[in-house]
């Protein structure tokens, strides 16, 4: 019992989700808790930090010259230490609301992270307040937020796609047994987008628009050619307003090839796994989180080449947030992928 008035003495345990495009928070025993772009706005004139997350989001492109945005986490790693502390920091304030309980926190980095990215993430949690750091394997975090039970010895592949960084990996025993981490994911579609209909179109469009056009037409499997949507950019001949009518077809031929990468690396994984876990895949088949499992046709497009089994987890866009937080329910049984970070606090 806490008396009234008085200050609970609790641990608080928080699971972070440090997304290129987004940034997630699970709190032990509360679930999500906070969930906003990775954006920062600052004044270019004093480096004085303006605005994050959604308020952030909400400047980008539409601010005056002297206030600039910037996302900096780049490919599932951080490219701006200072913005991403300062982001950190702030979302974690946000969900203790004070610093008198110093949290733990785990933090999840993508398979293929050298030890002076990790060493980068973990003094952005510890600047945020951590008492304790911990690393967690993405595609380790993917699979608990998917409801696997990662420490029974039979074999699960993953695939996380984000916004920065495809992990593929299969699992096994409470770690990761094989795995490829390419930095093909959201973000490389959206700038496909914008390069082709800059080349076809001659019009500029903003990565805010190619992403709504990739989520409302986007496909990389069979695509219907009667489909279509209006894009409206700047005609960059003449520098006035613009409107087109692209295809779904359109779209498939300039997001199918970045969709073969991803595949290309689920088979590269296929091919180095254990035969004794593959008859375990087979059965359980492929298993797709992050906001980029749900671009149109990209699991069919997996189980077409693989001829295993794949799905859409539930909740896919959170899978590695809800993993990471529940990280801690199950420390002492994930002998690999969670790691105490203090060798790399120093």
């Amino acid at each position: 019992m806490i008396p009234e008035g008085g200050i609970a003495l609790a641990g608080v345990d928080l699971g972070i989700d440090l997304g290129t495009t987004k940034i997630i928070v699970y709190r032990r025993g509360k679930g999500i808790v906070l969930e906003e772009p990775s954006v920062v706005a600052y004044n270019i004139r004093n480096d004085q930090v303006v605005a994050v997350g959604h308020e952030a989001l909400a400047m980008l492109g539409k601010t005056p010259a002297y206030i600039q945005t910037e996302c900096p986490i780049r490919d599932g790693v951080i490219s701006n230490h200072l913005y991403t502390e300062y982001l950190v920091k702030e979302f974690v304030r946000k969900v203790t609301r004070s610093f008198l309980i110093k949290p733990r926190i785990a933090i999840c980095i993508p398979s293929s992270i050298t030890p002076v990215e990790a060493r980068a993430v973990v003094e952005a949690a510890m600047s945020a307040g951590a008492r304790k750091v911990y690393l967690v394997d993405e595609p380790l975090a993917a699979a608990i937020g998917a409801g696997i039970d990662v420490t029974a010895p039979s074999g699960h592949m993953m695939v996380d796609a984000g916004g920065g960084t495809t992990d593929v990996a299969v699992i096994s025993l409470g770690g990761v047994v094989t795995a490829d981490s390419l930095r093909v994911a959201g973000n490389t579609f959206d700038e496909a987008i914008i390069k082709y209909i800059q080349s076809a179109y001659k019009m500029a469009i903003g990565s805010k628009v190619a992403e709504k056009l990739k989520k409302e037409i986007g496909c990389v499997f069979d695509p219907d050619p009667a489909v279509s949507a209006t894009v409206k950019g700047r005609n960059l001949l003449t520098g006035y307003p613009q409107q087109i009518t692209i295809t779904q077809t359109e779209l498939f031929d300039v997001l199918r090839p970045h969709a073969g990468e991803i595949v290309a690396s689920v088979r590269s994984v296929l091919e180095r796994t254990p035969p004794e876990l593959i008859g375990d895949i087979h059965d359980n088949g492929i298993v797709m989180t992050g906001g980029t499992a749900l671009l149109r046709g990209l699991d069919r497009l997996i189980q077409e080449d693989t001829g295993v089994a794949t799905r859409v987890a539930e909740d896919a866009v959170r899978c590695v947030g809800i993993g990471t937080g529940r990280c801690f329910e199950q420390m002492s049984e994930l002998k690999e992928g969670f790691q105490n970070a203090a060798t790399y606090s120093h």
